[in-house]
């Protein structure tokens, strides 16, 4: 009888590897995948749950698979290309720089125009300004600054 080549190993390593790259390469453009990154860890489970059948296949079934030393080799360097990638978007990335040229708490903000929801420009001196809901004049206003990873 001749044993079949157990692939799932190297399968499961080659989607760990996708799952990896994927974040780099086109994942991270958007925030709800980059801020979570929860596409990629469904891309590591799939790829990790076929390296754990790929390792698990040649010892409950010697006698019809081969691969008993490369399953574990390539499991092993799946679990490593996950924990890199877990250790990167949740560690690492949390212990950034604080950026310099960012407002303090309490401090007065620089005038500026941005867009709001529906388009329109919003200044923010207009908004400080005499001209505010029943005539009276605004004291503050919250402004709150998404900072991205990158």
């Amino acid at each position: 009888m001749v044993r079949r080549r157990n692939l799932l190993p190297l399968a499961g390593f080659l989607v760990c590897l996708l799952a990896f790259l994927s974040y780099f390469l086109f994942f991270y453009r958007f925030p709800v995948t980059r801020d979570v990154p929860w596409a990629n860890w469904l891309l590591f489970a799939l790829g990790l749950g076929l390296a754990v059948a790929g390792v698990r296949r040649p010892f409950s079934q010697p006698d019809l698979y081969r691969g008993r030393w490369m399953g574990p080799i390539l499991a092993l360097l799946s679990l490593a290309v996950a924990g890199f990638f877990a250790y990167g978007t949740m560690v690492a990335s949390r212990h950034l720089p604080a950026s310099a040229g960012a407002p303090k708490v309490g401090q007065k903000a620089p005038d500026f125009v941005l867009p709001d929801s529906t388009g329109r420009p919003v200044r923010l001196y207009d908004l400080l300004g005499p001209q505010t809901g029943g005539g009276g004049r605004a004291s503050w206003v919250v402004l709150i600054f998404y900072r991205g990873y990158w």
